[in-house]
């Protein structure tokens, strides 16, 4: 961090030539000049951020409610369930890449054949955002899955037999005793999920798009990674993981000043 932040303020040959102290001018060339497009990654990358935050966790609550109760089978489903949070980041956006190519993917030929939908991601930005969305929530819901099930075997039955007794139905129970019960998970669970949806989807997005079409997918973490690997600019990258860093670090602090209040222990 220290050595980004020093490096933010120089302009420097990425040959190794000369390093100049610009002071914070790497940080007003970002603002002000608009062939960086960085209010467009900002933007791409809080939608994205919480697009991948609000499907994973809540898919990842309704599987763990279903799997909760009594029923046949219910160690496969929960193996099953878990199984892709073994799968690393990168092959998670190979197999949705796979899926979706629009030359031989399953998943394409059934949105062309079946619903007459054309897909090329690589043409639609909309449809680029969706597939890195599937893509890096799906690679989530493992991981939410087992805390919102930990959770949920924590809740005791006396309190939901209680409840049943007084004649709440299923789900008057799970939004007045459950949830409330499973606040603590859900907001440990905010937290990673943004701080992940931010920062650990750099290899679906460089797996899946390259931040294209054009730079409609670009997030921050991945566009710190082209402009300093490809384009060689090296203070204007290491300004923007800095202000990427203090954004993560300032939204960690709102969540745990003010949300956290809310929480039940």
């Amino acid at each position: 961090s220290g050595q980004a932040l020093w490096q933010s303020c120089l302009l420097q040959d990425p040959f190794g030539g000369r390093v100049i102290c610009v002071g914070l001018k790497n940080y007003l060339r970002l603002f002000a000049d608009p062939s960086y497009a960085y209010w467009e990654s900002f933007r791409v990358s809080v939608a994205f951020a919480a697009a991948v935050t609000v499907s994973a966790m809540s898919v990842a609550l309704f599987l763990a409610v279903q799997v909760n109760r009594k029923m046949r089978m219910a160690t496969f489903y929960k193996t099953m369930l878990i199984w892709p949070y073994a799968v690393a980041t990168m092959v998670a956006g190979v197999l949705w890449l796979f899926m979706f190519n629009p030359n031989v993917g399953v998943v394409a030929w059934a949105l062309k054949h079946k619903l007459g939908v054309e897909w090329q991601h690589l043409l639609n930005s909309n449809q680029a955002f969706l597939l890195i969305t599937l893509a890096a929530s799906w690679k989530q819901i493992s991981y939410n899955f087992v805390f919102f099930l930990a959770g949920l075997q924590s809740v005791p039955n006396d309190l939901i037999e209680a409840a049943a007794i007084d004649g709440a139905g299923p789900s008057r129970r799970f939004w007045s005793i459950i949830f409330p019960l499973l606040s603590p998970t859900t907001f440990y669970l905010l937290v990673m999920n943004l701080v992940y949806g931010f920062f650990e989807t750099f290899p679906i997005i460089h797996q899946v798009t390259s931040g294209g079409p054009g730079k409609s997918t670009s997030i921050l973490v991945y566009k710190v990674w082209r402009d300093g690997v490809i384009n060689l600019d090296l203070g204007g990258s290491s300004a923007q993981s800095v202000i990427l860093m203090i954004m993560v670090i300032g939204l960690t602090v709102v969540q745990f000043r003010f949300i956290e209040r809310r929480v039940n222990y």
